[in-house]
């Protein structure tokens, strides 16, 4: 059950439950954000954003087009912007495309549990798996 999706516009109420009577708890103002589907009730879906912030948003608002945070949990904890390499190949020597800044939102395109392809703007390119906040340590995405 548990799977990753993206809001698919802005701005998106997150309720305190299954259904427009429950209070909006939060509201996301950035489509594309990728959520983690964790729970289920006839059109509403609970989500998890990166941040452990829950609650429930209607399915319609959801799109299964797929995204991912870099290093959602260093943006904005260091004194200094974090950033990790882009690479034109999936490893760790290959040429850097572009530095990402911790936070950035990206589109996956696909990953093989080590490395995913990824894009953001114009550039595409490769990032590991394991700095992504949108894809699971293990996944597959095709």
């Amino acid at each position: 059950m548990p799977r990753f999706v993206s809001l698919k516009s802005n701005p998106v109420n997150l309720r305190t439950g299954p259904g427009r009577k429950y209070p909006k708890a939060w509201v996301f103002r950035r489509a594309g954000l990728p959520v983690e589907i964790i729970q289920e009730q006839q059109a509403w879906r609970r989500v998890r954003d990166s941040e452990g912030a829950s609650g429930w948003i209607l399915r319609t608002l959801l799109s299964r087009r797929r995204t991912a945070l870099v290093l959602p949990w260093e943006a904005g904890k260091a004194k200094q912007p974090v950033f990790v390499d882009l690479k034109a190949d999936p490893q760790a020597s290959a040429q850097t495309l572009a530095r990402l800044e911790a936070g950035t939102l990206a589109a996956v395109k696909s990953c093989d549990r080590i490395w995913c392809n990824i894009s953001v703007g114009r550039f595409s390119g490769y990032i590991a798996q394991n700095k992504l906040w949108g894809v699971y340590p293990d996944e597959i995405v095709k």
